[in-house]
């Protein structure tokens, strides 16, 4: 049922980060290929917002608000998917947070926020839709990590360390799926240029880190913009490539990562120089880029 050749037009999607940036991106290129997509979220208003512009363009879309840091409501939400729409075919793991400051800053609590969002969440979602998926003879998997699944990114630990994990489950798991023709793709970009640096939290030097990190997101030839990753990693799903990277800055810095990672972690080194020191306890509380700018 699923070759080369496959199509969304009356597929089932599943959107994990769906109502907003990137997952909103790939929701409406899903409905604009004919799919009907499930918007996973927790806030029920940007839910209601993302629901109504997918419909007023003729898209069929099913919000879900879901706490993803809780594997019952996964179950749940799923299961309310399928009963609503009658199966699944694909699932697009897709949402993510991004804390920025230096490890100093960092707390345990940091990190075990992130494995849950970007590791956990997707093993759950992955496990709940593999049955509906073997019913109907096989589905797509598409884990969107990060540039930071593939390099530690200074100031970025608990979020790159999480990315990794993600990277490696996706990999892992592709291999062992395929013979049940599930396929799964590992995307990985660089910066997106989706208004990320509104929702990110900052921590430490709130105004220094808040700049550098928007600074980066706009550099037109390392960022890539949400609507033409969206496509792309739809192209892929649909060809079931087994690893997306993008732009071609974030491919070469892998290549360059992966050839030399002496002197790349000497680069790395020094780029973390010009990034901001560590503050005083008082940036260790959190700040959204949004209230910071």
């Amino acid at each position: 049922m699923f070759t080369s050749r496959f199509s969304f037009d009356g597929r089932i999607v599943l959107i994990t980060g769906g109502s907003r940036g990137l997952g909103l991106a790939l929701a409406r290129e899903a409905c604009a290929l004919g799919a009907r997509v499930a918007l996973l979220a927790r806030d029920p208003n940007e839910l209601a917002r993302a629901r109504d512009d997918l419909r007023r363009n003729g898209g069929d879309a099913l919000p879900v608000e879901c706490d993803l840091l809780e594997p019952a409501a996964i179950e749940q939400a799923v299961t309310r998917i399928v009963d609503h729409f009658g199966g699944l075919d694909v699932v697009i793991n897709n949402a993510g947070i991004i804390e920025v400051g230096p490890l100093a800053h960092m707390k345990r609590a940091d990190f075990e926020k992130a494995m849950m969002l970007h590791f956990w969440a997707p093993y759950h979602v992955t496990g709940e839709a593999i049955p509906h998926f073997r019913r109907r003879g096989g589905g797509r998997i598409v884990n969107i990590s990060s540039i930071g699944g593939k390099i530690a990114v200074p100031h970025m630990a608990p979020y790159t360390s999480s990315k990794f994990a993600l990277v490696g489950f996706s990999d892992a798991i592709r291999a062992e799926l395929a013979r049940e023709n599930i396929y799964v793709t590992t995307v990985t970009p660089g910066m997106m240029r989706t208004g990320s640096h509104s929702f990110a939290k900052f921590k430490g030097d709130y105004a220094a880190e808040y700049k550098r990190f928007t600074a980066a997101s706009r550099l037109p030839f390392a960022s890539i913009s949400a609507e033409r990753a969206a496509r792309k990693i739809l192209v892929a799903c649909a060809s079931g490539r087994p690893a997306l990277v993008m732009p071609l800055a974030a491919r070469l810095m892998t290549i360059a990562n992966a050839l030399f990672p002496n002197l790349f972690g000497r680069m790395m080194k020094v780029a973390n120089g010009f990034l901001p020191s560590p503050s005083g306890p008082g940036g260790d509380e959190p700040r959204r880029g949004s209230e910071i700018r």
